[in-house]
């Protein structure tokens, strides 16, 4: 992961001076079909895992505020994406092309950030008890390199994805009441599993 992220090139550059283009590969469990899977897979969880458990449980409390996290940490991507408007490496191979306006859309990586923010909550709530959760981590370790193998994103872009969803999912982390469950009525934060 570290080598993909930081394999030193005469062509590097971007902000922290590591990006570069990594060879087109997107075969295998690198196809687009599985980051889109994934994706999906951990937004279905997450609203799955909290409509069920309910905020009342603790695994519940921490799917919604993993909720939280993604949706303030997506919010949070969007609006970077735009303001830097910084070209894909599929626009050109430039590290350097940034506010380049709507067409370009590469800082942060939305999809790492979704992935570092769904994880993070656990991570934090389980963490020391339960220390093979930590591999959560993998499924952001897992996008970061696919998005950058698709030509999707630079090094920086995952690595300022990857501490966005992973900063923002802390800090929800630290919610006693997510904001998710203040803004639905009572009923659906019970969980469904409680009225079985």
């Amino acid at each position: 992961m570290a080598l993909a992220l930081a394999s030193p090139c005469a062509w590097a550059g971007g902000p922290l001076g590591i990006d570069h283009e990594l060879a087109l590969d997107e075969s295998g469990i690198w196809a687009r079909k599985y980051q889109t899977g994934l994706e999906l897979g951990v937004i279905a969880t997450q609203i799955g895992g909290a409509l069920w458990l309910g905020n009342d449980d603790e695994s519940g409390h921490v799917f919604w505020q993993a909720i939280d996290a993604s949706v303030l940490s997506g919010l949070a991507a969007t609006g970077l994406k735009r303001a830097f408007g910084r070209a894909r490496p599929d626009q050109g191979n430039d590290p350097g092309a940034w506010f380049k306006g709507g067409c370009c859309a590469s800082f942060p990586s939305g999809e790492v950030t979704l992935q570092a923010s769904s994880v993070t909550p656990f991570i934090v709530e389980y963490g020391k008890r339960h220390p093979w959760v930590w591999v959560l981590e993998a499924l952001p370790a897992y996008d970061a390199v696919a998005r950058m193998k698709s030509h999707a994103h630079w090094q920086s872009d995952v690595l300022a994805g990857w501490a966005l969803g992973t900063g923002v999912g802390y800090w929800t982390s630290t919610w006693r009441t997510p904001l998710s469950v203040r803004l639905l009525p009572r009923g659906v934060s019970i969980g469904l599993s409680t009225r079985f």
